[in-house]
């Protein structure tokens, strides 16, 4: 009560001023009249004012003068300070000083006189009234109280009935029941009815129950009975009570409370004539009770759900659905009279919204509208409130609709307007309603067009989108099989953006069903019957089974995909039936259909790869399968899938990216495949009608709307540059962040299928997109690389149509601005068109790669090599000629086949016709182009390669940046490189050399092959066997290689002659010589096979076999080679039966085709020529590899010579060249010419020096090796010298002899001790070196890419680096001048200049000029210098023959102390450098370890023969030219570097013979 306080300023100066300030405020206080808040104020004032006289602030006089003044103001002011003293009394009697109780009782005597007694006897305690005098004794005042309370509230009246006259409620019930039409009001009737109670004495609580009772059987009249009870009524709680009373009298067992009793007690609630609260209490069943009610049906329907998922026996089955139906007869017995539930109903009916909502918010959510009649009722309600509004905006064209009543009852909810007006109610009605929407399909059309109309204005996107997931969707669900609701709910829904859609669908697949016990038991009915309709799905049933799963989808799509999804995961054969029966299906439910797909891609309890971790699992190649074939067929909306798979490649996963995939193929009919035949390849190089025609394995049908709806989902919703960038660098993030933890196999697998992707889809672009669009959305080649990081070949892929959509459309404007007709004209306007759109591509490239790569290729170069395709460079003549032939075949059986009709006929002919006259027309086209194309390369090709540095330097760039790259991209870009390769070849393009092109390519396959995945390798393979068809068709022929090689640039010896005219006919490599280099190709792919099935690795092995297998056409040719394949794939096979099935299958599969073609191989000597060795000028001792280096022509230079054949021979192996034909070249090598070289092997000086000089050299052979190579031990140098000491004497009584025997006996019998002396090397130590040699090469090779920088560091070379590097120049002129014929010294010099330039290309200074000018006069004075050596050899042969024999054995013996004792120390040496390299090198097996041995004894007898004729020819010589005496330490480094690498060639010669 103390809200006001008086300041204390008032009680201290009250005289002055207090006083009047008090009574100003109790008077405004007093004319403030607002429903008793006046009361209130002066009762606070009084209240304060009293409080300071108790508490002795203020004089008691001076309070109660004012007291009695303040009883003017009011009437009833005695009354309102009887109650502030009986608010003092209680405080002042609970305080324990007695002065303060002294001054209330003081003050409350004062007042005695204004304020009347009885008023203060009624609210004062009797004790206080006691102190006041006001009562004798308080004890005496309590009893009397009790007494008199006991007789008004306890003690019963006998009532007098009779008192009562029925009369008086006869003529009530006649007066209320009157005819109410005329002027009658409830005005006079009440004054009627106070009469009839007056003068019948009546009661009026039974009057007003009777009034109650007629208004409940006239309802209807509501305007009359209202405003009679309001008038009548003097307490609402009376009012409550008799309608308890009448509500408590139906809650009996078996009773029905009339709906007029609810109607009337609405009305009442509706005119505030009675509180909701105080009726609520009154009816029944209790809230709780509710609850309990609604939790038990909850539980009940997860019940049925549980039994109807389980799996439940036949008989089980029966009994339980007995049961139910028991129940539910039941429950329909003795429904529950639910009064709540009327009442709220009956205020829906009469539109009173608010107190409707209060009792709904009393029970569980939908529990009220779970009843139909209140769904029903609050649908009525929602279809006034909307009515005006749908009419304005909802209707559709055409459609009439019955007009709706609203409510008479003005108090009832405003109908919306307006869009803003569905806000105030209509918004939380639908709420409330929720699912139950589904009893009213007219008012959820309504709504869904509402919807619609809306979408156009746009106010209240939020909340329609609640209402379609809370209201909407879940009523569906309920709606039996409705496909008319469905489609309207469709129109609404496709105004959304797909993410708003998705996000309804999640809703309500995930959430909703949980909400409520009607939808649990619908989900379960759902999946019941999917369960049954799955289960029967065949491909014979697919109509009747389609239409049962469109019927459960218009209401439940969600639950019932979801099931079908789940099992096309784990059965993969459903998916063409399934995709079959989807055909009834409303549009909404294909939009829920990809939600629920993506949702199942995206599940993240699934594995994406299976247990092995090596393959992606099934269920997710199923899912992408049914997306291809699902989208393909029917209209479903795209973008969220490619949004999806977007997402996921940003996340830096890529296994989805086998959907997009499936469905670019599907939709677009883009096949990517590399198993195709080569008709299939061929025709992929034509145009878009042979692609289509003759390019892929199945037939593309009409792919037109699908290609286009794939097309406009990727540019409406910008995805399709950054599909193809992610792809470009997921490629790289598959093995570098993807990859880590996952197996080889899966990494290689996610790689291809990126890059595959990449290529199916960038092809898909390059086909459907218009040039604008896509000159739009690609960037520049600099900006794709510098800016987004795309790798150069994914790139250049995107870019190159571009290229050729702009190249074609400014050479159509040339044409159109220059009218000329002539060929030559048209070519000139393409070359301008070319150059005008490739310059800015060209400058962009500069960018790409570092400046000192431009100084050996051209931009231009580079740019041309990556824009044009395998369309621009050849026309496929034979498959559109193939193509054509099957179209004429095919008209002609139509018109042999008599059961097509006629028109029919007609039909397919004019089609055939027609593409028929297409395929032609684009030949024709294509030809036209490529001509131009041709034309345009040859004007660009003198520009294209610059010669700042070496050609080797010039065909590595090409290879790095070009070649390699651009061979695995895709199958048909492997064709175009070798067909590319032999363009510039055919072009005769200056600088290029076609030679070392190839050889660079045949003869290092390992790392490429290694660092491939299967894709690339199957691509890579393609691409070795298109270039080994081309290098095959120049071999087979002398004919056509002198037509396409012989006076070509590319196949130029002197590799630093600069232009065309760089070296004359001698410089060409001739025909035999370019057999022998194919048979080198050959036996390196070999080698390099053997090497991969060895390793034992997963990778080699598989990808070699797929390499193998795609260059099958061309290679093996040779038998030895292929037997030693066919060997080493058997014991593969073996091994991997077990343990590698794929790979088991690989080899059998490579095997079975290997034997298949044996009949096509020939034998080495067919191969290339090859012919038996006799003795020659040319030390075979001094050939590295397959070229031969000749004998030096003078001894002054042996030092630097073998120092510089040391190096020559160390990079030799450093490049990883080995070369294979050696023994053919050396061959060829020791051919006697016919004019007049015979007589110089005849001399016997000559022979003997050589044989000397040899025998020494090929001993220290075996006991050194090279420096990768396994050192021998002290036991083998032994062993070795006892058997070179039984070689001495075997030789020398052969030679006594010998002189009485013919010169070709004595060669043979030296041939014969040669092979004798080699088996037993062989028994000893041969088979130990070969596996160590054959993996130092494997090794050496790899310096290959480094460069040949530490060569001589590596070699231990005695001379410093700029001396070897002079030595090695020095050393090969020499070379050239030891030659003793002019067709020997071709060979040789082929040979030579191609390996010295394979191996120290890059060290060499650029002098080319004057080095060949070297080359031509060294040529010219070996030959004099053979001449006179020729003559004075025989003069003097006969004079010094005995005593040469003599001196030859004392000779050999010394040189065989000196060389082993310099031996032992030098193997010594080696031990203690190379520590563990013999055990680290010696597990590998020769490539031709299993090839046949009889074969390989004869060669090798042959060889050794050779060169044991020379060791005996040969004498070494101490003193040079100037006559100085030469080092013994010197000559021996020298000899020891000859040795070393006579013997890498022996034994490769062992490796195969």
């Amino acid at each position: 009560m103390a809200t006001l306080i008086l300041p204390g300023d008032w009680i201290k100066n009250w005289e002055k001023s207090g006083k009047h300030e008090f009574v100003q405020l109790c008077k405004d206080l007093t004319e403030k009249t607002h429903h008793g808040s006046e009361i209130r104020g002066i009762q606070a004032a009084l209240y304060e004012l009293c409080y300071q006289v108790v508490q002795g602030n203020l004089k008691l006089d001076l309070a109660a003068s004012v007291l009695g003044d303040m009883m003017e103001l009011r009437d009833d002011m005695p009354s309102i300070l009887a109650d502030v003293f009986s608010i003092l009394d209680i405080e002042t009697g609970a305080l324990e000083e007695k002065n303060k109780r002294d001054h209330y009782t003081q003050m409350v005597g004062a007042c005695l006189f204004f304020v009347p007694e009885v008023i203060l006897k009624e609210r004062l305690d009797p004790e206080t009234l006691e102190s006041l005098g006001l009562i004798k004794q308080a004890h005496q005042f309590n009893q009397k109280i009790v007494k008199i309370k006991t007789k008004l509230f306890y003690k019963q009246q006998k009532f007098n009935l009779l008192r009562e006259e029925n009369e008086g409620y006869a003529k009530l019930i006649t007066e209320l029941g009157q005819d109410l039409s005329g002027n009658i009001t409830s005005h006079l009737v009440l004054e009627s009815i106070k009469s009839l109670i007056g003068c019948f004495n009546l009661d009026p609580n039974r009057v007003l129950d009777i009034i109650l009772e007629v208004y409940e059987g006239r309802s209807d009249q509501d305007e009359f009975f209202l405003p009679l009870i309001k008038s009548y009524m003097c307490e609402p709680l009376t009012l409550c009570h008799i309608l308890g009373f009448k509500f408590k009298f139906y809650q009996e067992p078996n009773e029905e409370t009339p709906k007029s009793l609810y109607h009337i007690a609405a009305a009442l609630l509706h005119h505030n004539l009675i509180e909701l609260e105080d009726l609520y209490a009154h009816l029944m069943p209790l809230d709780v009770t509710i609850v309990e009610e609604h939790k038990r049906e909850i539980s009940e329907a997860k019940q049925i759900a549980r039994k109807l998922i389980m799996v439940v026996v036949p008989s089980e089955k029966s009994e339980d659905k007995e049961k139910e139906k028991e129940k539910e007869e039941e429950k329909n017995e003795k429904p529950p009279d639910n009064q709540k539930l009327g009442l709220l109903e009956a205020l829906l009916r009469i539109g009173d919204w608010h107190h409707a909502q209060s009792i709904m918010d009393q029970m569980p959510s939908f529990y009220a509208t779970s009843h139909k009649a209140i769904a029903l009722a609050l649908c009525q309600l929602l279809h006034l409130t909307v009515e005006p509004l749908y009419r304005r905006a909802g209707v559709p064209k055409g459609a009439r609709g019955c007009v709706m009543r609203p409510l008479r009852n003005k108090r009832a909810p405003r109908p919306a307007e307006t869009f803003e007006d569905l806000r105030r109610d209509t918004f939380s009605m639908l709420g409330y309603l929720g699912p139950h929407l589904s009893h009213d399909p007219i008012l959820f059309a309504k709504i869904v067009r509402l919807g619609k109309g809306f979408m156009k204005e746009e106010i209240l996107l939020s909340c329609f989108l609640s209402v379609a997931d809370q209201v909407l969707l879940p009523s569906l669900s309920l709606m039996e099989c409705n496909a008319c609701m469905s489609e309207e709910l469709w129109g609404l829904f496709k105004l959304f953006p797909y993410q708003h859609r998705y996000r309804l669908y999640g809703q309500w697949k995930n959430e909703t069903y949980t909400s409520h016990p009607l939808l649990v038991k619908v989900k379960a009915q759902t999946v019941d019957r999917a369960k049954y309709i799955m289960k029967r799905l065949t491909k014979e049933n697919v109509k009747p089974s389609g239409r049962q799963i469109g019927k459960l989808s218009h209401s439940n799509p969600t639950i019932l995909f979801d099931y079908m999804l789940s099992q096309i995961q784990w059965y993969d054969n459903l998916i063409g039936p399934v995709v079959d029966s989807l055909k009834y299906l409303t549009s909404l439910n294909y939009d829920v259909l990809a939600y629920c797909i993506i949702e199942a891609l995206a599940n993240p309890e699934k594995e994406k790869m299976k247990h092995d971790d090596t393959t992606i699992s099934s269920w997710l190649q199923s899912l992408a399968s049914l997306c291809g074939a699902v989208f393909r067929k029917y209209p479903i909306e795209l973008a969220g899938l490619l949004q999806y798979v977007t997402n996921q490649l940003k996340a830096g996963k890529s296994f989805d990216l086998l959907i997009l995939k499936e469905v670019v193929q599907k939709m677009a009919g883009i096949e990517i495949t590399d198993e195709m035949t080569s008709e299939q390849l061929e025709a992929m190089t034509g145009g878009e009608q042979l692609k289509a025609e003759g390019g892929y394995f199945g037939q593309i049908r009409n792919t037109k709307k699908s290609s286009q709806r794939l097309k406009d989902a990727l540019l409406d919703h910008e995805l399709a540059l950054p599909l193809c960038l992610l792809m470009a660098q997921q490629r790289n993030g598959v093995v570098f962040l993807e990859g880590g933890e996952k197996h080889l196999k899966l990494v290689g697998k996610l790689y291809d299928q990126c890059h595959d992707t990449l290529v199916q889809f960038g092809g898909f672009l390059a086909s459907n997109l218009s040039t604008e669009d896509y000159i739009k959305r690609v960037p520049s080649i600099d900006i794709l690389c510098n800016q987004f990081h795309t790798p150069h070949d994914a790139a250049f892929f995107l870019s190159r149509p571009m290229y050729a959509h702009q190249i074609l459309s400014k050479y159509d404007e040339l044409k159109k601005a220059e009218k000329g007709n002539r060929q030559q004209q048209k070519v000139h306007k393409y070359v301008a068109a070319c150059e005008q759109v490739m310059a800015p591509v060209h400058d962009a490239v500069v960018s790409l790669h570092p400046p000192r790569v431009w100084d050996d290729l051209r931009p231009q170069f580079y740019a041309t090599f990556w824009s044009l395709t395998m369309y621009d460079l050849a026309v496929p003549h034979s498959a559109y000629e193939r193509e054509v032939n099957k179209l004429k075949a095919q008209i002609k059986a139509i018109e042999e086949n008599p059961e097509i009709p006629l028109n029919k006929k007609k039909k397919e002919k004019e089609r055939c016709t027609a593409l028929q006259d297409k395929l032609q027309e684009e030949e024709k086209k294509q030809l036209e182009h490529v001509q131009r194309v041709l034309h345009r390369l040859k004007l660009e090709k003198d520009n294209w390669l610059l010669a700042k540095s070496t050609k080797n330097e010039t065909i590595t760039k090409f290879l790095q940046l070009c070649l390699f790259p651009r061979c695995i991209f895709s199958a048909i870009d492997a064709v175009y490189c070798a067909r590319f390769v032999e363009l510039v070849h055919q072009q005769k393009t200056p600088n290029f050399c076609t030679l070392l092109c190839y050889d660079r390519v045949f003869s290092a396959i390992i790392y490429t092959v290694a660092s491939c995945t299967e894709n690339e390798s199957r691509r890579y393979g393609r691409f070795l066997c298109c270039m080994l068809e081309t290098v095959t068709r120049w071999h087979s022929d002398r004919a056509i290689y002198e037509k396409e090689c012989g006076n070509y640039p590319g196949f130029l010896t002197i590799f630093r002659a600069t232009g065309f005219d760089g070296g004359n006919k001698a410089d060409q490599l001739d025909y035999e010589n370019f057999r022998h280099v194919v048979h080198k190709w050959h036996y390196m792919l070999t080698k390099a096979s053997v090497h991969c099935l060895e390793t034992g690795e997963y990778t080699h092995i598989r990808n070699i076999l797929i390499v193998l297998t795609k260059i099958l056409p061309c290679y093996p040719k040779v038998l030895n080679l292929g037997q030693a394949l066919e060997c080493r794939v058997q014991k593969i096979c073996q091994e991997e039966k077990e343990k590698r099935p794929d790979l088991y299958a690989l080899a059998m599969g490579y095997s079975g085709q290997l034997k298949s073609r044996k009949v096509h191989m020939v034998p080495e000597n067919e191969f290339h020529h090859k012919e038996q060795p006799v003795r020659s000028a040319t030390p075979a001792s001094q050939q590295n590899g397959p070229g031969s280096t000749g004998k030096p022509a003078t001894n002054s230079t042996k030092t630097e010579e073998g120092t510089s054949e040391e190096g020559d021979r160390g990079k030799d192996k450093s490049q990883g060249t080995v070369k294979p034909v050696n023994k053919t070249n050396s061959a060829a090598a020791k051919v006697t010419t016919s004019n007049g070289n015979g007589a110089l092997n005849s001399t016997k000086a000559v022979k003997e020096r050589e044989d000397k000089e040899k025998s020494g050299k090929e001993k220290k052979e075996k006991k050194e090796k090279t420096p990768g190579s396994t050192p021998e031990t002290k036991g083998d140098n032994r062993r070795e010298k006892q058997r070179d000491e039984r070689a001495a004497k075997e030789e020398r009584a052969a030679r006594e002899g010998k002189e009485k025997t013919p010169k070709a006996d004595r060669e043979k019998l030296k041939a014969e001790e040669k092979s004798g002396k080699e088996d037993k090397a062989k028994a000893g130590n041969g088979e130990s070196k070969e596996p160590s040699r054959e993996r130092d090469t494997i090794k050496e090779s790899k310096s290959k890419e480094k460069g040949e920088r530490a060569v001589a560091g590596s070699l231990k070379s005695p001379v410093p680096r700029s001396e070897s590097a002079e030595s090695e120049r020095d050393h090969k002129r020499r070379k050239l001048d030891s030659h003793s014929s002019p067709s020997h010294s071709s060979s040789v010099k082929l040979i030579c200049h191609l390996h010295s330039f394979l191996q120290d290309n890059s060290n060499e200074p650029k002098d080319s000029a004057s080095k060949h000018h070297i080359n031509y006069n060294s040529v010219a004075r070996s030959k004099s210098r053979e001449r006179e050596m020729e003559k004075k050899d025989s003069e003097n042969t006969q004079r010094s023959k005995e005593k040469k024999e003599e001196k030859d054995r004392k000779e050999r013996k010394r040189d065989h102390t000196a060389a082993d004792r310099e031996m032992s120390q030098e193997s010594k040496r080696r031990k203690d450098e190379n520590g563990t390299n013999s055990s680290k090198n010696s597990k590998s097996t020769s490539p031709s370890s299993d090839s046949p041995l009889s074969a390989e004894k004869d060669k090798s007898k042959r060889s050794k023969s050779s060169s044991k004729e020379k060791s005996d020819s040969v004498k070494p010589e101490r003193t040079s030219s100037g006559g100085k005496k030469e080092s013994r330490h010197d000559k021996d480094k020298s000899d020891k570097k000859e040795k070393r690498d006579s013997s890498g060639g022996k034994e490769e010669k062992k490796q195969y013979p």
